[in-house]
């Protein structure tokens, strides 16, 4: 409770009203632009803050038995009577093509497996990321970044740290407001000397932490070693890039749950104190789907292809988390492996030789978890061969 009264004071009394309306960045927000390393670049990224309704298993049955769903489902998948089921509101980041924040950037295709996750931020050792960011919701939020260099008026996460209204500003941006994030990618927020060619990090909404990311407000980090990424900044030693993203969704934490039982034709209080009900909002996903529900069609590789996993974990004391791979292996941490273990706000990189034609499972080993749905396919062609209607998500780096 005083934690959300302090974020409640902290919109109140922090400046910047007179941008509620605007559609241009305020040049006065735009500092100096220094890079990490001498000869590095200015990433700059357009990202909102937008309410949506998301649908977890948007193909209304078990995707990864080809079936309806069966009785354990059920608590997870009711819809009616307040029960939202699979639909809930939700607020998540998406990127735009500038400042103007008035036309999506479509998610390349390459990405489009990431689901309910925010823009894939990139950057080579050396570089700075510059994310210019609006508050679209009804919601004070903000970015918190991992792993990159930032300073406290970059830090996205409010607290009692001395620090001045004018450096707390990024960390409750209110709604229809604007703030710009600089976070630099020094050599310490690269691949370190055990590390492959990249590395992946967390960013979230950082406000009121537990109830932001459990309304959707989470995306990536990747960032390649210096000398080692291609113009797209993917690394030179990689054929093509997954990102795995395991959390459950605690809908009863989400601030939008009283939103989304009144869309399912109740009210809040008749319904919260229920058990079942509990349960059933809580989303085991991966990437914001469940029950295999994640598409197949933009988890696609070919055989011979160098595939690399970025597996990333949230959540609370369930999210405990032990992603497998079915017909193949990875290395990770120097170590061959199908299985590996992963705790909340983790990040493992696993690189794998796709060897092994077929439809595959990846799931969570955790029994409770694989009940409750937190599991994905993905698909690996023959060496030689395309099949009909992936060719465009197969395209060479």
């Amino acid at each position: 409770m005083l934690r959300l009264l302090f974020v409640a004071l902290l919109t109140l009394v922090l400046p910047g009203a007179a941008l509620a309306q605007e559609t241009s960045i305020n040049p006065a927000l735009l500092r100096a632009f220094e890079p990490a390393l001498p000869g590095g670049k200015l990433r700059t990224y357009y990202i909102a803050a937008q309410e949506v309704d998301w649908n977890y298993a948007p193909t209304g049955r078990d995707d990864m038995m080809g079936m309806d769903f069966m009785a354990e489902a059920q608590p997870y998948v009711r819809r009616g009577a307040g029960w939202p089921g699979l639909v809930h509101r939700k607020a998540v980041y998406i990127e735009y093509t500038d400042d103007t924040f008035q036309t999506e950037k479509p998610k390349l295709p390459e990405w489009a497996h990431t689901g309910m996750l925010g823009p894939v931020l990139r950057a080579e050792v050396g570089d700075a990321i510059r994310v210019i960011f609006k508050n679209n919701t009804t919601r004070a939020y903000s970015l918190h970044p991992h792993g990159v260099f930032y300073l406290k008026a970059d830090e996205g996460a409010p607290s009692n740290d001395g620090t001045s209204l004018t450096e707390k500003r990024d960390d409750a941006v209110r709604p229809g407001e604007v703030q710009v994030y600089v976070w630099k990618v020094p050599e310490r927020a690269g691949p370190g000397p055990r590390d492959g060619s990249s590395v992946a990090w967390l960013y979230h909404s950082h406000t009121d932490r537990v109830r932001d990311t459990n309304a959707g407000l989470i995306g990536a980090i990747i960032v390649t070693r210096r000398g080692q990424a291609r113009a797209n900044l993917m690394p030179r030693d990689v054929d093509r890039e997954f990102i795995s993203f395991w959390k459950i969704y605690d809908e009863n934490q989400s601030p939008y749950l009283g939103q989304s039982v009144a869309a399912a034709g109740g009210k809040l209080d008749d319904v919260k104190g229920d058990a079942a009900f509990v349960a059933g909002n809580k989303k085991h996903a991966v990437n914001g789907f469940v029950y295999g529900n994640l598409p197949l069609e933009t988890m696609t590789m070919r055989a011979g292809e160098r595939v690399r996993w970025y597996v990333i974990g949230l959540g609370g004391a369930l999210d405990l988390h032990t992603p497998h791979w079915h017909g193949s292996t990875v290395l990770a941490a120097g170590q061959r492996t199908d299985v590996i273990s992963l705790l909340p706000a983790q990040h493992v990189v696993a690189d794998m030789v796709a060897d092994n034609p077929g439809i595959w499972m990846i799931h969570c080993h955790v029994d409770e978890h694989l009940d409750a749905g937190m599991s994905a396919r993905y698909r690996i062609l023959p060496r030689d061969k395309t099949a009909p209607g992936v060719a465009a998500g197969l395209r060479k780096r």
